[in-house]
């Protein structure tokens, strides 16, 4: 029999959670996604000191030296040309955390990403501009979407992110399976089958309600803990996957299932608009979303800051 990940294959489009390059070169996925901290790990690679230079080197032609944000984006960008040499996909590059609930700089900075990655000759239709699914970040992705520049929405913990989201026809949303999973069990609930996992349900609640209403934006499962739970999500459109998830997926001989599938959806009749004092409020009255979005935010945001000392040290 076919492996696991080639079955799940079959279904949903495969992303490699990663920046490491070697892991990406050997597990040959669809698309990848990065982040501050993904990014700060590969920084900190012996291997990567030419990476760094070209980062400096890259900034120095566009802006002030002194500009360690602009260092840090050419950085990301940089590693978003290599990774797509290695994929046939999409590459998603995050915006500075810390801009997280301005939408303007939000809107400026990914501006700003595009740019570099024009500089560097990339395609820029293979590329997807990260934002936390913030109100702020959600209006961004909005504008940004109208300007061609489409966006994947991370950090997503709760239905009502993920349709303020696709209302605005942000291209792909993040929902986390495996930071919900830690909170609940943190707060005491068994979980002993992925059918009782409270990140397996978002999700799943997530996408069965945005094909119900018909809406485009794609649905890709992120944050797993264990193979369990990426099982429990075959036929999502998209999977992001650490590399030794992806490579347990690789060695496993045993059937798979589908569990999830647009053509088994019923319609469902039209929901209300998510404006703005809806979802804060929808936000505000869920503990899990809310803690998580915030930890989330804080996590990239202390990255990016030892993002930028790393780089700074460096010349």
């Amino acid at each position: 029999m076919a492996s696991k990940r080639a079955q799940l294959a079959a279904w949903s489009t495969l992303v490699a959670d990663t920046g490491e390059l070697a892991a990406i070169r050997a597990l040959t996925p669809v698309d990848a996604t990065t982040n501050p901290s993904l990014l700060l790990s590969v920084a900190k690679q012996d291997t990567q000191s030419a990476l760094l230079a070209d980062a400096r080197h890259l900034a120095r032609q566009i802006g002030p030296t002194e500009d360690l944000a602009l260092r840090c984006d050419a950085f990301a960008t940089l590693t978003g040309q290599t990774i797509l040499e290695l994929i046939p996909g999409l590459v998603s590059t995050e915006v500075d955390a810390r801009l997280s609930f301005d939408t303007r700089a939000t809107v400026e900075r990914a501006r700003g990403l595009m740019a570099l990655y024009r500089e560097l000759g990339v395609d820029t239709d293979r590329v997807l501009i990260k934002i936390a699914a913030t109100w702020e970040g959600i209006r961004a992705a909005e504008i940004l979407e109208q300007e061609g520049i489409r966006c994947n929405l991370t950090l997503v913990f709760s239905l009502e992110q993920a349709l303020a989201a696709a209302q605005r026809c942000a291209t792909l949303i993040s929902p986390f399976v495996g930071r919900i999973y830690d909170w609940y069990v943190k707060r005491g609930m068994q979980v002993d089958t992925a059918e009782q996992d409270p990140g397996v349900i978002s999700v799943r609640t997530i996408f069965h309600t945005l094909k119900g209403l018909g809406l485009d934006t794609i649905v890709m499962g992120a944050s797993f803990r264990n193979q369990g739970q990426i099982e429990a999500l075959a036929g999502c459109d998209r999977l992001t996957i650490s590399p030794a998830l992806l490579e347990g997926l690789e060695q496993d001989t045993g059937p798979l299932t589908r569990h999830l599938d647009p053509a088994d959806i019923t319609l469902l009749p039209e929901q209300i608009p998510m404006d703005e004092a809806t979802f804060r409020w929808a936000l505000n009255d869920n503990p899990m979303a809310c803690e998580l979005l915030a930890d989330g935010i804080r996590r990239f945001a202390r990255d990016q800051e030892a993002l930028e000392a790393l780089l700074q040290a460096s010349d």
